[in-house]
């Protein structure tokens, strides 16, 4: 009966490591994924603010939209434990969460404001660079350098 019972037991203990492990990968692939698109979406805009590119008010809105969605939604995919494995997440992340949390917060917030900010080429010169200062700040503090 103990040996049925201790083996129930390390059954148990192994599918919750198992899914913890499981769970742990895909919070890093989800917030990979947000952060993959926030690239995808700044490549154009970049383009836009060295002037290589024509400005677009709809790319830059893409790009904003994504800021602000993105913002709101990475908090939730840094949770404790979720710095080891394929990431590029530096411990500081969880030593000063609320600093991070923060960034998150600020990025969400300027990109709406400047998406209703920016009519022209003029205000999405005047108003992106601080939108995208966030995330220098970001990287600089809480992500590896590669």
């Amino acid at each position: 009966m103990n040996r049925r019972l201790l083996a129930c037991a390390a059954a148990v203990t192994a599918l919750f490591a198992g899914t913890a492990v499981m769970a742990q990968s895909d919070v890093i692939k989800q917030r990979q994924a947000i952060l993959k698109g926030f690239g995808d979406v700044t490549k154009p805009v970049g383009g836009m603010l060295r002037g290589n590119a024509a400005f677009d008010l709809a790319t830059v809105q893409k790009a904003l939209d994504a800021y602000a969605k993105g913002g709101k939604e990475l908090p939730a995919l840094f949770p404790a434990g979720s710095g080891t494995g394929d990431t590029g997440a530096l411990p500081a992340v969880w030593q000063d969460q609320a600093k991070f949390d923060g960034l998150f917060a600020k990025l969400a917030s300027d990109a709406t404001a400047a998406r209703a900010a920016i009519t022209d080429e003029a205000s999405f010169k005047a108003n992106f660079p601080g939108v995208i200062r966030t995330c220098g700040t970001c990287h600089d503090s809480f992500r590896k350098k590669s």
